[in-house]
């Protein structure tokens, strides 16, 4: 039997066809003795942690995690739930959950879902215009905020809005809302709910919600308009929280060094769990498997609290990865004696991850690379990394392979919102760096290929956009028919789609008359299906770029091979209707300081002259060279400009989930565009 058909035929406690709240119900039944969240001390003016008897939880000291069991962690859930209740929340109330991912965004989901309510999502990001649309337009009862920073975000925007209530996560100041009775802590929203909370009632709200019933409406970014709500159904959860456990789990074929998500299983949290990822990968998932995830206090201290915490697994997105690989390097980079020993370990990590048979040569200088530089790297992040997952975005081949080869194995992944969002990932015991893994168990797919110009790909197999179907997949938008009817189609005609069976048992890539009765889903992302069954994501439909001779160009890999780059921090490619690609590059200018320091250049301070130096475009250009190696000749960057400011969440030329506002960037940095090509 091969390990597709061990995967689809595991079965355990934690797969299982419950509503979302009883998932976290069994399973804080199965591990109550067993730690179930770790937070950070001193970050926080947390509403449930004190020094008085009555206090929910003890405070951690700071800079220092402290663990609670799935048993309290339970207890916390059930009362916090009847005080929802107890708030008048129904079954389908929509309340909304504005606040970065911390120990309580986790403790308040669950206890809205088991109260049966609908959990809406609201980015911290959110200016007030954003917050009033993403809790107006689900209709939102109530919202609970992290703070008085986020509560007066609310405030500002509360007549535009019918709220009954709204909790706040950390302590509020003084005697400020007290005239509010719809205003109060979690503390005091717990110590209600504790005061009222009847067992058997509440084991009714937890089993009370079908399986197509709504759990959770989550925003789109808005890359490309205004953010739609997708309906996302406790199946919808349900099934993805299993087919993700099926690749994952402990299963009898695995060998014991393979790196698996269970009981065991000690993760570090991050991304905003108002985001599908880390939500199903990050919460979901872990928490029905008995892990322990403790929470980051934010992206820029990830090293710090990596070493305390020590987890064996983490779920990321490519900007970090490539933020905390900067790291790594910079701070290998100290001394060039250091940073020639780097540079030489890392060549030699990635031809050993390159070869087939690396021979005894090879195998020796990694062994020796290894002891004299990536154990000290893995030590500096605790020193227990088994796995680390991404998705949210393309990751860079090259950066992956790097990663490997210091031993920390990144399995690329790949999904949407609306499909709850796994739909592929790596293996662990197969893992093959490039690709985003073949799909999930029960999960279907189709290749459109009529999207793209076949002519313009030389890669064997079908490229094409993916349509996929399955128990994950969203229904719709909310309160949106016509987006969600151009989301969807019937089968692809025969004469567009590649109808292929994958004969190790996986998903059936078919549009037979049998199988047209259900809609396809439409991703919008081309992506290359290979013979391995493994698939290669290329791109973005809408963001491929057609050049004015007709060649279809990805900016995607692209963009990628700048990834583990010392020089650029960023690039986005352009040349839509133009002859040529041309990009927009954000310079490393610590980098190129350094640089023009040990080659005796005196370079101007103002950082926008700079990137207007001739004999910084000389070395950009070397850079660029690099990166337009292994590319077809019309794929490759012929002119670029230097931008000196960083495309962040910020300045609003990220989204949340890290992804490039291309529209954004573009109005940005449009003269530096046309200066591209204005001598074309």
């Amino acid at each position: 039997m091969n390990w597709r058909d061990t995967e689809r035929e595991y079965d355990d406690e934690v797969i299982g066809t419950t509503t979302l709240g009883r998932l976290f119900e069994n399973s804080a039944e199965r591990n109550r003795d067993r730690p179930a969240q770790r937070y950070k001390g001193g970050i926080y003016g947390r509403s449930l942690t004190g020094t008085d008897s009555d206090a929910v939880l003890p405070p951690a000291e700071p800079d220092a995690f402290r663990a609670i069991s799935y048993a309290e962690m339970r207890d916390i859930v059930r009362n916090l739930a009847a005080g929802f209740r107890d708030l008048g929340v129904e079954s389908g109330d929509r309340v909304g959950i504005f606040s970065n991912t911390r120990m309580e965004w986790a403790q308040t989901d669950f206890a809205l879902l088991g109260a049966g309510a609908v959990v809406t999502t609201v980015y911290t990001s959110s200016s007030p215009e954003q917050v009033s649309y993403l809790l107006d337009d689900p209709d939102a009862d109530g919202v609970v905020v992290e703070n008085q920073e986020l509560l007066e975000r609310v405030l500002a925007v509360e007549d535009e809005l019918e709220l009954e209530f709204i909790v706040s996560i950390d302590e509020l100041p003084g005697a400020a809302y007290d005239d509010r009775d719809d205003v109060l802590t979690l503390a005091e929203l717990h110590d209600r709910g504790a005061a009222v909370f009847d067992a058997e009632t509440y084991r009714e709200w937890v089993d009370e919600p079908a399986m197509d019933d709504l759990a959770s409406l989550i925003y789109t970014s808005g890359t490309t308009g205004q953010p739609k709500g997708v309906r996302l159904t406790h199946g919808n959860f349900r099934a993805n929280v299993n087919q993700i456990r099926k690749r994952f789990a402990p299963r009898p074929d695995r060998d014991a060094d393979v790196p698996v998500i269970d009981a065991e299983s000690q993760a570090m949290s991050y991304l905003p769990l108002a985001h599908v990822f880390e939500r199903t990968a990050g919460h979901f998932l872990l928490f029905a498997s008995g892990a322990c995830v403790a929470y980051a206090e934010n992206p820029d201290t990830l090293q710090e609290d990596f070493s305390i915490v020590q987890p064996n697994t983490a779920t990321s997105v490519p900007r970090v990865y490539e933020k905390i690989y900067d790291t790594i390097r910079e701070q290998a980079s100290e001394s060039p004696v250091k940073k020639r020993l780097f540079e030489w370990a890392t060549d030699v990590g990635v031809a050993y991850q390159r070869a087939d048979s690396p021979g005894p040569v090879l195998a020796a200088k990694q062994a020796l690379a290894d002891k004299l530089v990536f154990s000290t790297v893995r030590e500096a992040l605790g020193g227990e990394i088994e796995s680390l997952i991404s998705g949210g975005g393309s990751l860079s081949p090259e950066l992956c392979r790097l990663y490997h080869a210091m031993g920390l194995p990144i399995f690329e992944g790949y999904g949407l919102t609306e499909t709850s969002p796994v739909i592929a990932v790596n293996p662990p015991d197969d893992p093959r760096i490039g690709t985003i893994g073949p799909t999930l168990t029960d999960v279907d797919i189709s290749i459109d290929e009529s999207v793209v110009d076949q002519d313009a790909f030389d890669d064997p197999g079908a490229v094409g956009e993916l349509l996929v179907r399955g128990p994950n997949v969203t229904e719709g938008y909310w309160n949106m028919p016509a987006a969600t009817d151009r989301a969807f189609t019937e089968a692809v005609a025969d004469d567009a789609a590649e109808t292929l069976s994958q004969p190790d048992g996986g998903a059936i890539l078919d549009t037979t008359d049998d199988s047209t009765a259900e809609q396809w889903f439409r991703t919008g992302d081309v992506v290359h299906l290979r013979g391995d069954n493994y698939i290669e994501f290329r791109d973005r439909v809408k963001q491929l770029l057609v050049l004015s001779t007709g060649k279809n160009v990805a900016p995607g890999p692209l963009e990628d091979a700048f990834a583990a780059s010392e020089v650029i921090e960023q690039c986005m490619v352009v040349g839509d209707g133009e002859k040529f690609i041309g990009a927009l590059l954000v310079p490393n200018i610590e980098h190129i300081r350094t640089w023009a320091d040990e080659q005796g250049i005196d370079l101007p301070d103002d950082t926008d002259a700079l990137c207007d130096d001739e004999r910084v475009h000389e070395y950009v250009q070397r850079e660029v060279d690099r990166a337009n190696d292994g590319f077809e000749k019309h794929e490759t960057i012929k002119q670029f400009e230097l931008v000196p400011v960083e495309f962040t969440e910020e300045n609003e030329m990220l989204t949340p989930t890290m992804k490039k506002k291309r529209r954004v960037i573009l109005d940005r940095f449009g003269d530096r565009v046309d200066r591209i090509y204005e001598d074309a």
